[in-house]
């Protein structure tokens, strides 16, 4: 993993080797929003995600990965968390300060890099961990990756990530 700058799309694949994790890409326009990729998804059977920069009143961080249909309740996820006050999406520059990637180019795959450790939680919605292939942007939103879920799995052990796995629809009810 790298130390202080942000790994890139080279750097990701190397890791996904040197882990034995087998994954698939297909390059694509950029695309910022889950609306804006629909259109791609049909050559990509899987799950798709979405997945949001939160932050709470006292500064703490969350990475919440939910499917891309998932409507996420976010109040319950606050409280379900702990958080301080209501969830709010952090700042593009908080965010690229602590996952490494622009707006648009959110993904669980940032943390690999070691600033990404600031995060108080990450947390994967059940809904997208029942697919496989699960689809994420590689560090960047001009493609997408495919990864089966105990490989997920696998990378988000080696980044020392240990994920809260809830309904994101319904983070109360479990």
């Amino acid at each position: 993993m790298p130390d202080a700058a942000p790994a890139i799309r080279a750097d990701l694949f190397a890791f996904l080797d040197r882990l034995g994790i087998a994954c698939r890409t297909m390059d694509h326009r950029p695309v910022f929003t889950v609306e804006e990729g629909r259109d791609l998804k049909a050559a990509m059977p899987g799950g798709h995600s979405k997945n949001l920069f939160l932050k709470d009143k006292r500064g703490a961080l969350y990475l919440a990965v939910a499917h891309a249909d998932t409507r996420v309740d976010l109040v319950g996820l606050g409280k379900r968390l702990g958080a301080k006050g209501r969830l709010s999406f952090g700042a593009p520059a908080l965010m690229t300060a602590t996952l490494g990637v622009i707006p648009g180019a959110v993904t669980p795959f940032a943390l690999m890099n070691e600033s990404a450790r600031a995060l108080a939680a990450v947390v994967l919605d059940e809904a997208l961990l029942a697919h496989d292939p699960m689809w994420f942007h590689p560090l960047e939103n001009n493609a997408s990756t495919a990864i089966s879920p105990a490989d997920f799995g696998k990378f988000l052990a080696a980044c020392g990530v240990a994920p809260l796995r809830l309904d994101l629809a319904r983070p109360l009810a479990g």
